[in-house]
This record gives structure tokens, sequence and C-alpha cells, in this order.
């Protein structure tokens, strides 16, 4: 398992001006429904978590043509998931959109409290430190 790198200050700053983060900034909460629409809702759901060493571009270009995806990044930037694809950004392009996307938006408590737990907080009922 590899562990994720901050990304660095240029390609946060490519992150800044990408027209996908500015879409979800403009379509953040404008969409409750959006899961419902997705074009995601008739594909196995595997193909939007290949392994590592897989390409994701089968994911990003269903997502492409999707009407909803603005909100579905938004929604992914608001929980913080770095996992899988969502709103046609792989896991690397949202670490350094979520950097910006903190500096643009306060934090969306519904969002957070149904995505449930952060994973650290799981993993500690699953696995008591003592």
């Amino acid at each position: 398992m590899t562990r994720a790198r901050m990304p660095r200050p240029h390609e946060v700053a490519t992150a800044r001006r990408d027209p996908r983060l500015l879409r979800a900034l403009r379509e953040r909460r404008q969409d409750e429904a959006w899961r419902t629409r997705g074009t995601c809702q008739n594909v196995d759901p595997e193909t939007f978590f290949p392994a590592p060493n897989e390409p994701a571009d089968a994911a990003v270009a269903l997502c492409r043509s999707c009407d909803v995806q603005g909100s579905c990044l938004a929604w992914a930037l608001d929980v913080g998931d770095c996992h899988g694809v969502w709103g046609g950004t792989t896991p690397r392009e949202r670490r350094a959109m979520l950097v910006a996307w903190r500096d643009e938006v306060q934090p969306d408590p519904d969002a957070a409290r149904e995505a449930g737990p952060p994973v650290r907080d799981r993993l500690l009922t699953l696995v008591p430190l003592s």
C-alpha cells in the first residue's frame, strides 16, 4: 500500500484553475438528488475504484459525459474522499483540489455526517490501541 503525499504548490495552483473544480464550486449544494441521475448508476461500481496499478481512464471518460459531475465532485471534496473516481477526477487530482477547496468553502457538517466517521475513527473501533 502506498502512502499519499501532500500535493506540491504548483499542483494546487493548477487545481485552483481546473474547470472541474470551478464547476463543483458553482454546483455545490445546488442538486441534492444528484446521485439518482448519475451516469454511474448503470455501471459496475468497481469501474470507479480501479486498483492502484490500473488506469482510471474508463471511469473518467464516463464522468465527462455525466450531467451531475460538478455536484459529485463537490460531495467528494466536502467529505474529503480520496479513493476512487468522483466527478471525473482521480484521487491524486482531488488531493490537490482539496487544498484549494478548503480555502474556498466552509465545511459541510451534513455531508460529513452522511459519510460517517473518518476511516481513522472506524479503524480505532476495530483495532483497540492497547
